[in-house]
């Protein structure tokens, strides 16, 4: 859906019944629900991650496909806005890509010059 989802009632009516039923069967669950963003959002991130908070009460956010020219500097008003902390980072295509978020690398990477 490319961020189209929180655009989409019937998909997060979807989302929010998923929730639901999870939390009905497993006590406290779910434990984390997290927001992949893709590093090249703008400020259409957002939007995102406000009307996922507001569905599912997301925990965190995986910062995807930071790998490239994308910096992913949205995450920041994100965090400023709605306190919602980036968890991990999308570094290549597979599971093993995925790394713990290090803010110290990250500002380091916003704010690189270009070779």
């Amino acid at each position: 859906t490319a961020g189209r989802l929180q655009t989409d009632r019937n998909l997060m009516q979807e989302l929010e019944k998923i929730h639901r039923v999870i939390s009905s069967k497993v006590p406290g669950a779910p434990h984390e629900s997290l927001l992949v963003l893709d590093a090249t959002t703008g400020q259409n991130g957002i939007s995102q991650a406000r009307n996922f908070t507001e569905i599912v009460d997301c925990t965190g956010i995986v910062l995807a496909k930071l790998d490239g020219t994308a910096r992913g500097g949205i995450v920041v008003p994100i965090r400023q806005q709605m306190d919602l902390p980036v968890k991990y980072v999308g570094v290549g295509e597979g599971v093993e890509d995925l790394e713990p978020f290090d803010a110290n690398w990250f500002v380091e990477a916003l704010f690189a010059e270009e070779s």
